[in-house]
């Protein structure tokens, strides 16, 4: 009786698809109503955000950047999800989701500084984030909180936060998800389903089939998505944000996405626990690639205006690395006075010794 109730829930939950590998539309009734422009702006910025992994990655090497988690792969679960969403809703990020509020606004030179761990890279004055999470899943507790903030205040926006696998397991997901559902908070949970959470394969985290299922358990709605397919994804998205604003309470989403790269480029070499069947399996649902045979079969793209993105996000890159640089370096004292309003006595004294040195 058991297994065939888990059978049963399992089945509940198969992956949300619109297009698929070839670039074919295989649900037209779920097409989302997106204008050509809007289509056009989805692949520009899946187009720019892969070069700036790119050269996130060399930048790193040459030792211009600090901590860096690459993105390539998981383009149309994180642009698609971000596309959905309106400029006063709230993104809570995990470390590795910096483009997401690179599009929600935050200046990209500010990115740069985050990675090199400078103050100013967590300034987001004005904008609805919170700076990258560090603490896996940690994330998800805070967006239970932002969301209820906004229900008290009547607001008609959401709280959405990303996890990957990993974060699935950690008790910040089911204390975040089980409080949100309780209060019918409007809150979004995205997890990143890239199937390792570094080097720890999903089916080794849990004896689920899917992560989507794990709403059940707290009351609220799951789903399944084909992250390389960034049109499923922004209508997943698109679905759970007019729920939750409905007061129709939040929507755990599961996208089934992969990262082409390393974890972080802090010394992880994937070829240790990935194989090159899997990774040329994964290469072929390149979401990138998806979309732009759907673009060409509307002649909405093309290797013209392919190039032109390559080129503006190189020359952006590049001036934004650069802003980095002449911003001025940050000072212990920084540290210390951003820490607390009001010092206690011990930090007063290092305060004043730090400042002494610094205005020699």
């Amino acid at each position: 009786m058991g297994t065939k109730t888990i059978e049963n829930i399992e089945g509940q939950f198969e992956m949300f698809q619109i297009l698929n590998e070839n670039g074919e539309i295989v649900n037209k009734e779920a097409m989302p109503e997106l204008s050509d422009e809007q289509l056009q702006e989805l692949m520009h910025r899946m187009v720019y955000t892969r070069i700036l992994d790119q050269r996130s990655i060399s930048l790193n090497r040459q030792g211009r950047l600090g901590f860096y988690a690459p993105t390539a792969g998981q383009e149309a679960s994180q642009l698609g999800s971000q596309y959905a969403l309106d400029k006063e809703d709230w993104i809570l990020p995990g470390y590795r989701d910096v483009p997401q509020i690179i599009w929600h606004g935050l200046p990209l030179y500010k990115a740069f500084l985050f990675s090199r761990g400078h103050y100013v890279g967590n300034q987001a004055d004005g904008l609805n984030v919170l700076s990258p999470q560090i603490i896996i899943g940690a994330q998800i507790t805070q967006t239970a909180g932002v969301a209820l903030g906004l229900k008290k205040k009547g607001k008609k926006n959401v709280a959405i936060t990303y996890t990957g696998d990993g974060g699935a397991s950690q008790g910040d997901f089911y204390e975040g998800m089980n409080f949100a559902g309780a209060y019918a908070a409007p809150a979004i949970f995205v997890v990143q389903n890239n199937r390792f959470a570094i080097s720890v394969p999903v089916e080794k985290q849990s004896a689920a089939k899917t992560i989507a299922q794990k709403a059940v358990a707290a009351g609220i709605q799951g789903v399944q998505v084909d992250g390389m397919d960034v049109l499923a994804v922004y209508k997943a998205v698109t679905d759970a944000r007019e729920r939750a604003i409905n007061g129709e309470g939040p929507t755990l989403i599961e996208t089934m996405t992969y990262r082409y790269g390393p974890h972080t480029m802090a010394g992880d070499d994937p070829t240790r626990y990935r194989s090159e069947d899997l990774d040329s399996e994964w290469e072929k649902k390149d979401p990138i690639v998806r979309f732009r045979k759907y673009l060409e079969s509307k002649d909405l793209w093309n290797e013209e205006k392919e190039n032109e993105v390559v080129d503006k996000a190189k020359a952006e890159i590049k001036a934004a690395i650069k802003q980095a640089d002449e911003t001025p370096k940050q000072k212990v004292t920084d540290l210390i006075s951003h820490m607390y309003e009001e010092l206690p006595y011990n930090l007063r004294e290092q305060y004043e010794q730090y400042s002494a040195k610094e205005s020699k």
